[in-house]
């Protein structure tokens, strides 16, 4: 507890000092339109309890959002097994007017969900170039064509962990996929300011915790994670990591550096010291 209470001092301090420096944003209305815009589609709504959620990809945001629905009453339970639809059943500050954007980020609950950004990469990159046909020919096609000499018949089923960085490395953090762009891009923390910052790494507690601070009815639970679920282990991520060519992760860490700066995650060692192990 005592070394949570601290990282969490951390994180509060950092977002503090950063976020205090003039050319940093103060609030949404301050943002560029494009920012603006993806934030506020971040932003799920519940008006009965008084929350705002930023949905991170690849940080349990489909559990989230099976909760979103169940305090709606758009789901009976969070345990009822369905396909999410990301879309149905919630709401969006993108789509209100700017006076209820406004109140509600003033007196809303707000929070977010927080992963170790390289975690959370690869979480991204085995799910969809391993399992999602339709990432491996919306973007696996394109990786393989453009960092491959014969690459020009692959499915986009056998995108190398380099190749997927290589691409980030290429790709404008403004335009990236939600399932790869910062958590910093997606949320804002400078813009809005965050009641509670939860992480991946005490999901059950954070989340339950959460539920407390919106008075959530007592049967509402955060979901266990699912059987099949195959989570990323420090030895899986060891393995992408110093298997990578080292220059494209130096190169990609400033991409990703206030996420692992404000969030107080620690930068990945792939000395060739660590590697051996």
């Amino acid at each position: 507890e005592l070394e949570l209470q601290v990282l969490r001092d951390i994180r509060n301090r950092t977002i503090r000092s950063v976020c205090g420096q003039r050319a940093m944003p103060r609030s949404v209305w301050d943002l560029p339109a494009g920012q603006r815009r993806t934030v506020l589609r971040h932003l799920l709504v519940s008006d009965k309890y008084r929350f705002l959620y930023c949905y991170v990809p690849k940080v349990a945001c489909s559990n989230w959002k099976r909760i979103l629905k169940v305090l709606a009453g758009a789901l009976e339970s969070v345990d009822v097994r369905i396909k999410m639809d990301h879309k149905s059943d919630l709401v969006f500050l993108g789509d209100m007017k700017p006076d209820e954007i406004s109140y509600r980020l003033k007196h809303y609950y707000k929070f977010i969900f927080v992963r170790n950004p390289m975690e959370r990469l690869l979480s991204a990159y085995r799910n969809k170039f391993g399992e999602i046909k339709e990432y491996q020919q919306k973007y696996g096609v394109e990786i393989v064509r453009r960092y491959r000499k014969s690459g020009g018949s692959s499915a986009g089923d056998d995108v190398t962990f380099s190749e997927f960085l290589r691409y980030l490395l290429d790709e404008d953090v403004e335009r990236m996929n939600e399932h790869w762009m910062p958590i910093y891009n997606l949320c804002q923390p400078c813009a809005v300011r965050y009641d509670f910052i939860g992480s991946y790494e005490r999901l059950n507690a954070d989340a339950n915790y959460v539920l407390e601070q919106v008075r959530s009815p007592s049967s509402v639970r955060f979901p266990e994670r699912q059987a099949w679920y195959k989570p990323v282990t420090a030895e899986t991520l060891q393995y992408y990591l110093c298997s990578a060519q080292r220059r494209l992760l130096k190169e990609l860490l400033p991409k990703y550096i206030l996420d692992f700066s404000l969030f107080a995650y620690p930068l990945p060692n792939v000395t060739s010291e660590f590697c051996r192990q």
